[in-house]
């Protein structure tokens, strides 16, 4: 088995930009993101100058800052045009110069995928692709109300694999009926493609979808505790004896594969959040602000044109909700948190008492460098080890 070894992570978690494209061909009935489906297709250009805008309104705030990874997520990002991602990466470029190592994501669901569109993508400056195949079973594609089925998936991820070095893609776990044999076998054929990097949610239920409306009902049964808790035995098991340990709660890759745009996040970083619905963590002269922008796609056009920004919140966050995020985020990581870090955010140090207790249990564990994380035994209560820590 392949164990996550991680070096010390940088002291500075770099800056990075976070662009949603908020338009799919259709919504999935477990999705709460923010997604719309339009039937006129919309005006590209008019979204271009509005990115164009945002981009500036937000390097007038911050100031200068070198972008280390752009992450298109959406939506259904691979239904914009290749000169559309263009030309919002040539904007970010020119108000924050991405690093000559900068990671840049694109997100793909398989109906949207085409080999000259992927072509397109990497000539306009996009390294990794992050594919939505949800599911490698027709049936479970169905009643995931997805459009594309296990053959057309494993097909875009070959296309993928064609144009970018680095492919992700995502699956979901813990369905109803699926038993632990089942997901065993289904992700052995997902780690056969080769990709090296892969994103393993199970599905939980979200209010206001289709999803919660029918589970209410009873008419959607999802997996009780104790064979949810094997078909997570199951995943650690299966992507670490493949050479694809956890790294983070739900994303598997092999070593020196994993998403450095989501690492930024875990590790409690700066990044701007672009497009409608997009959220930031900004470092301001006045501190850190949590950002966020209107959700509906018009109303952010029309914000846009008529501010310079999509903005509707702008939150300067205390020192002890920035201990708070920092420690929710990184206690994901096998890499776990840095106890100085939190003492200097919080203002205090954590409770020896209390991190006594836990290690005792066997909930968190010691790291080399003042370094906590959560232990196997411990991630799948993390809420409740988090609020310990933070009390």
């Amino acid at each position: 088995m392949t164990e996550w070894k991680p070096a010390l992570p940088p002291a500075d978690p770099g800056f990075g930009v976070y662009v949603h494209w908020p338009f799919c061909k259709a919504k999935c009935p477990y999705c709460d993101f923010n997604s719309h489906v339009r039937h006129a297709p919309p005006d590209q250009a008019r979204f271009v100058a509005a990115f164009r805008a945002e981009i500036a309104h937000t390097r007038a705030r911050i100031g200068q800052r070198r972008t280390e990874s752009v992450f298109f997520g959406g939506g259904t990002p691979s239904l914009m045009e290749p000169g559309t991602v263009g030309a919002i990466l040539d904007a970010i470029d020119a108000a924050w110069p991405l690093d000559a190592r900068a990671e840049v994501t694109l997100e793909a669901n398989p109906t949207s995928v085409e080999a000259g569109r992927f072509r397109g993508y990497r000539a306009a400056g996009v390294n990794r692709v992050s594919l939505g195949v949800q599911a490698l079973d027709d049936a479970a594609l169905k009643a995931l109300g997805r459009m594309h089925t296990a053959e057309e998936a494993l097909g875009a991820v070959a296309v993928a694999r064609a144009a970018f070095e680095r492919v992700s893609f995502d699956l979901i776990y813990a369905r109803p009926d699926q038993k632990p044999e089942d997901w065993a076998r289904e992700l052995g054929r997902a780690i056969d493609e080769g990709c090296e990097h892969l994103s393993l949610y199970q599905l939980t239920i979200e209010d206001g979808t289709p999803f919660a409306a029918l589970h209410r009902a009873g008419r959607l049964i999802v997996p009780g505790d104790e064979v949810a808790r094997a078909l997570w035995d199951v995943t650690q098991e299966t992507t670490s004896a493949a050479g694809l340990p956890a790294y983070e709660i739900s994303n598997h890759a092999r070593p020196g594969a994993e998403s450095r745009h989501n690492l930024l996040y875990w590790r409690y970083g700066e990044y701007a959040g672009l497009g409608p619905g997009a959220h930031g963590r900004l470092d301001t002269p006045e501190g850190r602000v949590a950002t966020s922008t209107e959700r509906g796609p018009e109303p952010w056009l029309a914000r846009v044109e008529a501010e310079g920004h999509g903005g509707i919140v702008d939150e300067p966050l205390t020192r002890a909700e920035q201990a708070d995020e920092y420690l929710l985020m990184g206690l994901r990581l096998a890499e776990g948190i840095d106890r100085a870090r939190f003492a200097r955010l919080a203002g205090r140090a954590f409770d020896p008492v209390r991190v006594a207790a836990l290690l005792e249990e066997g909930m968190i564990a010691e790291l080399p460098g003042e370094r906590l994380r959560a232990t196997a035994l411990g991630l799948p209560v993390l809420d409740a080890i988090v609020a310990d820590l933070a009390a």
